[in-house]
């Protein structure tokens, strides 16, 4: 079977939250949340968000799915 025709692919989510606030990270904060899953290629064609725990904002917020 060929690499790129997989139906789960892995997947990185990376939290809505401090990539607004991206910019004006201060000097407290560490970093931006991110979590490697794998989803669905067929059942999941659009791209995936779901809602996880950020430890740099210290609450759950919605982290979306982002290009390698």
């Amino acid at each position: 079977m060929a690499k790129g025709k997989d139906v789960r692919v892995r997947v990185i989510l990376e939290c809505n939250s401090c990539v607004r606030n991206g910019i004006n990270i201060n000097k407290e904060s560490r970093g931006i949340s991110r979590y490697i899953t794998q989803k669905n290629r067929h059942n999941t064609p659009s791209r995936l968000e779901l809602r996880k725990f950020c430890p740099y904002c210290y609450k759950h917020t919605i982290h979306g799915e982002i290009t390698k």
